[in-house]
């Protein structure tokens, strides 16, 4: 018989009551207090914190205060990410962030869904979608990225953006709902003078 905890990552309907997972939320939401308290000139004291709230983390991730997540451990990052002030991480399923990737101010992913059937959202249950970003990726302030959305390489998403598509590689998208506008060109003379 599978845990709550293993129900919810792997998206199927589980109760988010379970003893389990709300002890490790409010271990989340401990930490989160110390991370966002945290004075600018502690960042080697911060960084140890993030790296406790999000030991799936790469090197060189930064995070601007204040953070909000449900679970830390459920949030991946390659290289170099970095999440402006006042991000909100639903992290009830993985969130996928590849390298190089800049997350603006106030942007939310949301892992997290409730039943559509009304008498079954009723009981408490809920259920869960990942979220992957893809390398080198750029998405604008108070945009909204919903379960189960994957964003391309390259891709930026237009700042105040609702995303309930996928997104391609080298894609310009923006509004809400999230369209695909223009392909991303890539400046390829700025690339050869830096090789």
């Amino acid at each position: 018989m599978k845990t709550e905890k293993e129900k919810m990552l792997a998206g199927e309907l589980y109760n988010p009551q379970d003893t389990v997972l709300a002890e490790e939320r409010l271990q989340a939401r401990l930490l989160l207090k110390k991370i966002n308290d945290t004075p600018e000139n502690e960042k080697k004291g911060r960084l140890r914190l993030i790296k406790q709230l999000m030991p799936h983390a790469k090197a060189a991730l930064w995070i601007q205060p204040p953070f909000y997540c449900d679970y830390g451990s459920n949030i991946i990052t390659g290289e170099q990410v970095f999440f402006n002030f006042n991000c909100v991480v639903l992290d009830v399923a993985t969130v996928t962030i590849g390298s190089r990737t800049f997350i603006g101010p106030n942007v939310q992913l949301y892992t997290a869904l409730h039943p559509e059937d009304s008498v079954l959202r009723a009981t408490g249950l809920c259920l869960a979608k990942p979220i992957v970003i893809g390398e080198d990726v750029w998405i604008g302030g108070n945009t909204v990225v919903c379960a189960g959305v994957t964003i391309g390489n390259r891709s930026i998403i237009g700042a105040g953006s609702v995303v309930t598509k996928d997104v391609p590689d080298d894609a310009f998208a923006a509004g809400n709902p999230c369209k695909v506008i223009r392909r991303v060109i890539e400046n390829e003379a700025f690339r050869k003078d830096k090789q």
